[in-house]
């Protein structure tokens, strides 16, 4: 695993730092070849936007693809990341003043799953957890996972691939790691954000690529029902591309073509 600590390679974190004692920063996942970031202009563009939304000094798209490429360097195929916080400070919640924001850079060798995920489909549990409502929040990739972590303690079994997660008021949002589409007579279907979740670029990509080739897309609550009723149900993210569910607590499902038509439109990469 490469790691770099504002462009220094192995540093470390100042303990005082805001995002370890509050949470107090962003992050994006992305997928390295080779140490090029695949889809990298999507990925700044969200990271910009994220660290805009809670007031947070954004890196140089430049430096944090150089401290990508040096992070990843003798891997072929990688998971970077990029986290930003608003830096050291003094106890309370109030931020400095003048606050020096923290970068960390890092990459490690891509976790390879099971081949029978992509080909066969996954096997996927309904979380207890619910997650809570703050639209000032919702969309970004803030660094308060907790609800994630706590989601993701709900299991062990290996076979179990993701846990689809509902907010409060039992509308589904997404996979603890991932983003989800479900397909019902030939429209895609994909939660609405605004309340809660994070809105991932592969999610953003499927959409764009949809209104492309004049698939109707829906963008709006989603309820349990709904996703039992779906003819095919898919989970994106920027590590994984698109895998289809195949089992959801009594429902199976067979593989359908969405899925790959999926697969074909991420190929397509566009930066």
């Amino acid at each position: 695993m490469g790691l770099l600590v504002n462009g220094e390679a192995g540093g470390t974190l100042d303990p005082l730092d805001r995002g370890v004692s509050y949470g107090d920063g962003v992050f994006r996942t992305l997928l390295l070849r080779d140490g090029r970031a695949v889809c990298w202009e999507r990925h700044y563009a969200k990271l910009r936007a994220d660290c805009a939304a809670i007031a947070l000094a954004c890196p140089p798209s430049d430096v944090l693809l150089v401290e990508l490429t040096e992070a990843a360097a003798g891997m072929h195929v990688a998971a970077g990341k990029v986290i930003v916080t608003r830096g050291p400070g003094p106890r309370g919640y109030a931020p400095p003043a003048h606050p020096a924001a923290t970068r960390v850079v890092s990459a490690s060798p891509l976790f390879t799953h099971p081949t029978a995920f992509r080909d066969e489909g996954v096997v996927v549990r309904r979380c207890r957890l619910r997650l809570g409502i703050q639209p000032r929040l919702a969309g970004i990739k803030h660094l308060n996972r907790l609800e994630s972590v706590l989601a993701r303690m709900e299991w062990s079994d290996p076979v179990v691939a993701e846990g689809l997660l509902l907010d409060v008021d039992d509308h589904v949002i997404e996979g603890i790691t991932t983003n989800l589409f479900l397909v019902h007579e030939s429209v895609l279907h994909t939660p609405d954000l605004s309340r809660c979740g994070v809105s991932g670029v592969t999610r953003e990509r499927i959409i764009e690529a949809a209104v492309r080739e004049r698939v109707p897309v829906r963008v709006a609550s989603m309820t349990w029902q709904e996703v039992l009723r779906a003819e095919e149900v898919i989970l994106v993210n920027s590590l994984i591309g698109a895998w289809q569910i195949r089992s959801l607590e009594s429902r199976r499902w067979t593989c359908g073509t969405w899925t790959l038509r999926f697969r074909d439109w991420l190929d397509d990469v566009d930066d």
